[in-house]
């Protein structure tokens, strides 16, 4: 078992490999788009499913259950596979399991492999299926190597490649302009809270003298506040970025213009995880810097709410599945700064089910109607019957209606803020702003979900299926529903996302949780009222004149242009000119003399033996009529 945590990792990273080797090969024939397919689809698949069933059986070890503490925990399992030695702090090439890794490693796996399996009916026809099923199985590996890694520069390793992949896939339809700018905003922006992050890193490990997880933790005790402040302050602008929070938050809502799909992975299971998972698996650290936790504190409050009134607006369903997820990892990232842990990693899990669900099942209704719009959907209930079975399970978890898993998750969560406001953790500001901004929420996340359920499957059809849609886009299917490879992963994934709140242990604060009910009932009930008024109006009409800036999300990506974007590429554009005038310019100028001059002493080299003589008998005369003058 000690190597299991190796193979999960290295199960999908050769399965990439393979993907993009392999997939198309054909000895003696030339390769066809259907052969690489089908090939490309079991290389992908396979491996994924043999890491799935490792990942569950190291989950299922004893002692190894995250959210109880009726057994003994169990000392994590797993080899050091080597030293680098750097002439500094040495790099210990670990990985290991231990309860928190061993949860979420499940959660990856299986997210991965439903998406894998989606996917083929998905792209069936995309002639770039092999290479997109690799970059999922090496995304799916860098995230493991997060999960499993007991050195931190061996998890930063699959932090960057993560980054790698999530350009690759959001660019997999580069032909559209849009889909390669936002794959470049998503890297760029990430890569700019990555430099804090990896700096971060090289406090915490000079600070313990080893990169080393479990011995960075035991050293957190006898370092200095400035050191673990600061430290934590560093890891916080990487978290930022990865689970896309206030201010690095914009490139995810731009990240749509990726395959559905993927937007359900990163959503779910890689990359946006990833950030909460840093935090939770340094959590004593983090503890240990009071500043950083208000700081935490105070972009959770501000991300939660602000990203749910940005859902509110949007009339692009995946948009609105983008910034739910923003707003639903400031929830944890709350949960955190409240000082539970337990509670903010529940409900990673119970969000990775019910928002990978939500994603795959937009991606039906998008094959379907041949748009994003929700203003070209509508009455879909009866033509796609299971999809509007799951998905309405998705919306209520994801409002945290009973006994959808996200009632649990998030009752958790809202314990925790509650009792922040009296707990010595964070500031009586920041714990009431964070409490304040999280009830809010749970009342627009109500209003949100609901009206894109209502929009969605209800009132008169307002679009008929096209034929073809444009190159870059999802092909639409002539059938009621989407085929059985994407129905599949569907019907599975609305399991754990109605019953996974019932796995821990459950201790439900029926004072919070009623309230909680009631303000999300509340938010769903107003929004009702305003479509029930007039079902062909939005009922985003409700938030009046803050309808335009929540649908441009409090114009953060037109601050950002004004602020730093525009004054680059002017300050770019100088530095251009500059070379190309200046410097450039010295050296064609140089050049320009120096042919000039050139053909000035050409004139006296032409051949011409009459020009030679009279120049010499000048040179004489003059000799000469300068020794008669100066003597």
């Amino acid at each position: 078992m000690t190597t299991f945590p190796l193979l999960v990792v290295l199960l999908p990273f050769a399965a990439a490999a393979a993907g993009l080797l392999v997939s198309r090969w054909r000895p003696g024939r030339p390769p066809t788009t259907t052969t690489g397919t089908k090939r490309a689809a079991w290389i992908a698949i396979l491996p994924t499913a043999a890491a799935a069933v490792l990942a569950a059986w190291l989950a299922w070890t004893p002692g190894f259950s995250y959210f109880t503490h009726t057994t003994t925990p169990a000392a994590p399992t797993g080899q050091t596979y080597g030293t680098i030695i750097t002439g500094g702090v040495p790099i210990s090439l670990t990985l290991q399991a231990d309860a928190l890794s061993a949860v979420l490693g499940v959660l990856v796996t299986l997210v991965a492999l439903a998406v894998q399996i989606y996917s083929v009916g998905y792209l069936e026809d995309d002639p770039r299926y092999p290479s997109y099923s690799a970059f999922i199985s090496l995304f799916t590996s860098a995230m493991l190597l997060v999960v499993y890694a007991g050195d931190l520069l061996v998890l930063y390793v699959g932090w960057e490649i993560m980054g790698l992949c999530s350009y690759l896939l959001i660019g997999h339809w580069w032909e559209d302009r849009g889909n390669s700018r936002a794959a470049i905003k998503a890297f760029l922006v990430t890569r700019l809270g990555d430099v804090g992050f990896l700096f971060g890193i090289f406090v915490l490990g000079m600070g313990a003298g080893s990169f080393r997880i479990a011995d960075v933790l035991a050293k957190v005790p006898e370092m200095s506040t400035a050191t673990v402040v600061t430290a934590t302050m560093l890891l916080l602008a990487g978290v930022a970025g990865k689970s896309a929070q206030v201010p690095l938050h914009t490139w995810l809502p731009d990240a749509m213009a990726g395959p559905t799909p993927i937007s359900a992975l990163i959503h779910a299971a890689t990359m946006v995880a990833a950030g909460i998972f840093i935090v939770a698996r340094l959590f004593p650290a983090f503890l240990a810097a009071r500043p950083t936790l208000d700081v935490l504190a105070v972009i959770a409050a501000l991300g939660m709410l602000g990203a749910a009134l940005a859902a509110l607006a949007q009339d692009d369903l995946k948009r609105v599945l983008a910034y739910s997820t923003v707003s639903q990892l400031a929830y944890m990232a709350g949960g955190l700064a409240a000082g539970s842990d337990t509670a903010a990693v529940f409900h990673l899990l119970t969000h990775g089910a019910f928002k990978a669900l939500l994603f795959l099942c937009a991606g039906l209704v998008i094959h379907h109607v041949g748009s994003n719009l929700m203003t070209r959907m509508g009455g879909l209930r009866r033509e796609l019957p299971v999809t509007f079975v799951t998905m309405t399970i998705g919306f209520a978890a994801l409002m945290g209606l009973p006994p959808a898993s996200g009632f649990f998750s998030k009752d958790g969560l809202l314990l925790a803020m509650d009792r922040a406001l009296a707990g010595p953790g964070l500031t009586d500001a920041a714990a009431l702003l964070l409490y304040g901004c999280a009830l809010a929420t749970v009342a627009v996340t109500g209003a949100y979900a609901t009206r894109a359920w209502l929009r969605t499957f209800f009132g008169e059809p307002r679009a008929v299926a096209l034929p073809e849609p444009p190159p870059g886009t999802a092909h639409v299917v002539d059938v009621r529903e989407a085929p059985r490879t994407m129905l599949v992963p569907v019907v599975v994934l609305a399991v754990p996302a109605l019953l996974l709140g019932f796995a821990g242990e459950l201790h439900v604060a029926f004072g919070v949780a009623a309230v909680s009910v009631v303000l999300a009932l509340l938010g769903a009930g107003v929004v009702y009222a305003f479509w029930r008024s007039d079902p062909l109006a939005d009922p985003a009409r409700l938030l009046g004149p803050l309808r335009a800036p929540c649908e441009r999300a409090f114009y953060a990506d037109t601050l950002y242009a004004a602020l730093f974007v525009r004054p680059i590429l002017a300050l770019a554009t100088a530095v251009v000119r500059t070379d190309d005038t200046v410097v450039d310019g010295a050296v064609r100028g140089s050049g320009r003399s120096a042919r000039g001059l050139s053909a000035v002493l050409r004139l006296a080299q032409n051949g011409n033996v009459q020009l030679y003589v009279s120049g010499l008998l000048a040179g004489v005369l003059l000799i000469a009529v300068g020794a008669v003058v100066f003597t």
